[in-house]
């Protein structure tokens, strides 16, 4: 496998293109250009089948959060999140917490903005700018959830960002034991 470095917008455009949980940047670059999605990862093989118009519907159609939750539940998008092997190979708590809040929107642009509902007694821990965070706590060290306008305050401790993660899921329609249990991988 070769490395290539690329710039930012570049990665935001291939990250935003992502139709599951755990897809490489080169099955998405395959599927934007046409070519063979192929695996060759001999240390960990993976079954590879391409989403459904269904559930790229999901992801990309403005709905309901009733109909989100219904639909997310009928597509098994949360299960996806267990055990996903990607998961194990990010750094530290605050890694694999990024990984699952990125997953999340990845899954749900539209519905996403939920998470501004989230927020502590005198604590901001979702917002659309690093300056909101840094302006409510200059400790709050907030971190882009992926390709996303959101940004999430990540100087919590392990067990707050498993609570902040087990509300987002169960905000965009996750049932609250699956949600625990995905929280439970940060």
């Amino acid at each position: 496998m070769k490395y290539i470095e690329i710039d930012d917008e570049l990665y935001r455009h291939i990250a935003s293109n992502t139709q599951r949980i755990g897809e490489s940047a080169s099955d998405i670059l395959r599927r934007l250009l046409g070519l063979q999605v192929t695996r060759n990862d001999e240390a960990e093989p993976q079954q590879v089948s391409e989403p459904s118009l269904e559930k790229a519907a999901v992801a990309t159609a403005p709905v309901g959060r009733a109909a989100v939750r219904s639909l997310a539940a009928e597509q098994g998008v949360f299960e996806e999140m267990l055990g996903d092997k990607a998961l194990r190979k990010q750094k530290g708590a605050v890694g694999r917490f990024m990984y699952l809040l990125d997953a999340a929107y990845r899954q749900f642009p539209s519905s996403f903005d939920v998470v501004m509902q989230i927020q502590g007694r005198e604590r901001l821990y979702f917002s659309t700018s690093k300056e909101a965070l840094l302006n409510a706590s200059k400790t709050a060290n907030p971190k882009q959830i992926g390709a996303s306008q959101y940004w999430v305050s990540a100087n919590n401790n392990t067990r707050k960002k498993q609570v902040l993660l087990e509300e987002v899921l169960t905000a965009l329609g996750c049932d609250s034991d699956l949600a625990e249990q995905i929280a439970q991988q940060i």
